[in-house]
């Protein structure tokens, strides 16, 4: 009987014996077979601890400004599967995916994949038979050992460098650096958005051939009071600077990663098709503000990195009234290290997540009491935003963050508050 794409979910959910299976010949064999090396005429690799989303989406947008077909790759989803898969930024039909998801099965064989390996070959697979110009794709895990690394890119670039995914990727930064510089290749243009990022990126991309360019000495950007100007390197490493840019509502930090990469791959992209697509890029849970029933922000940050960027972007936009944090984590990620970076935050509140890595509002507040003073522990994330909306005043404001479940409860919250209200 034919699979709908939930069953087919279910099925890949199970049907190999590791959630993560690191390397590359099991996947590579497949994708040959469906001749998916090189799923569009342009194809960008975008690595790193924090910023792989909001870059991929805003490269994407800028290519589908000047007039680009693109696909895009991300993961994980908030709500729908569907959404990791995206053509000109529009989520793929169920049946699209089935038809790719049996193609792979037929095309494997007897060997044996992961639930994301056969996500990543589905998109490929999409890309492919929709012939897109362009293909921008999100590295999930590391970078040399992904299943997204099989294939041939004309770019690449690692957004930054943390410390995340510790049981499969280490606590050695300078290891982490290598894996993340495994997405870069010979001659193509590897773009990295880490400032004082370690040697081992620096000397692996040096010892291919990689045509590396680094924040901070070969690329960088300044703020005006409402634009910013980007100052970089060409395709044939002239200088470029671009004034009078459009503040995106993404990290801007990602977005001068976004556009160094292409103005190195895509030279004959033009300033005003670069604002037109920052002006329209837009992602999930990413800096993302909502203003009924009160004003707030929520974001799927998640490590020290991400909230160092966070606290960062709200320094920037200051407000009248106080900040009240609402924390949701799960239990391997380090939240005390997550409360120090966030120095905007006036009052403090905590909120359980359910599931084997989630954990329970006091045992969260246990992590953080230390660098922190937390004013209400909260059963869920729903619990901890109706006791908020009922305490905080017009200018005030909630800022949502902690995970990608996180927002996902916080979206179906607001969207169950809108319901009610019609």
């Amino acid at each position: 009987m034919k699979k709908d794409l939930d069953q087919w979910l279910a099925f890949l959910e199970s049907n190999h014996p590791t959630e993560i299976d690191m390397g590359l010949e099991r996947v590579q064999t497949v994708a040959r077979r469906l001749d998916l090396l090189k799923p569009a005429p342009l194809t960008l690799l975008v690595a790193g601890t924090n910023g792989k989303g909001s870059t991929v989406t805003m490269s994407s947008s800028i290519l589908q400004a000047a007039g680009l077909k693109v696909g895009s790759y991300m993961s994980p989803h908030l709500h729908a599967y569907n959404e990791r898969v995206r053509i000109n930024g529009l989520p793929v039909s169920d049946d699209v995916i089935v038809e790719s998801f049996e193609a792979i099965d037929d095309a494997r064989a007897d060997i044996s994949l992961t639930y994301f390996e056969v996500g990543t070959l589905s998109a490929l697979y999409i890309f492919k038979k929709n012939q897109v110009d362009a293909a921008v794709l999100e590295i999930g895990l590391g970078g040399r050992l992904d299943a997204v690394n099989i294939v041939e890119p004309n770019g690449a670039a690692v957004t930054s460098i943390g410390l995340d995914h510790q049981d499969w990727l280490g606590s050695d930064i300078n290891n982490i650096a290598f894996e993340k510089a495994g997405v870069y290749r010979a001659k193509q243009p590897a773009i990295c958005g880490q400032r004082n990022v370690s040697n081992k990126l620096i000397e692996h991309a040096n010892s291919i051939g990689a045509k590396l360019l680094l924040k901070g000495s070969d690329f960088d950007f300044t703020r005006t009071e409402d634009t910013w100007v980007f100052n970089g390197k060409g395709a044939n490493g002239e200088t470029v600077t671009l004034e009078s840019l459009v503040m995106p509502t993404l990290p801007l930090e990602n977005a001068a990663t976004a556009v160094q990469l292409l103005i190195q791959v895509y030279p004959e992209i033009t300033c005003n098709q670069i604002n037109m697509g920052l002006q329209s890029a837009h992602l999930d849970g990413r800096l993302q503000p909502f203003s009924v029933p009160f004003s707030g922000l929520m974001d799927v940050g998640h490590n020290p990195q991400a909230a160092h960027l966070l606290n960062e972007s709200l320094a920037h936009q200051p407000i009248k009234g106080k900040r009240y944090a609402l924390l949701a984590m799960l239990k391997d990620k380090d939240a005390k290290a997550v409360a120090q970076c966030m120095s905007v935050i006036d009052d403090w509140h905590v909120a359980g997540l359910s599931g084997y890595r989630g954990q329970t509002a006091y045992e969260l507040e246990q992590k953080i009491s230390s660098v922190v003073s937390v004013s209400q522990e909260h059963e869920t994330v729903a619990d901890g935003l109706s006791f908020l909306g009922d305490i905080i005043g017009p200018d005030d404001q909630v800022i949502l963050f902690g995970s990608f479940i996180t927002v996902a409860h916080g979206q179906q919250w607001l969207g169950t508050f809108e319901n009610n209200k019609n």
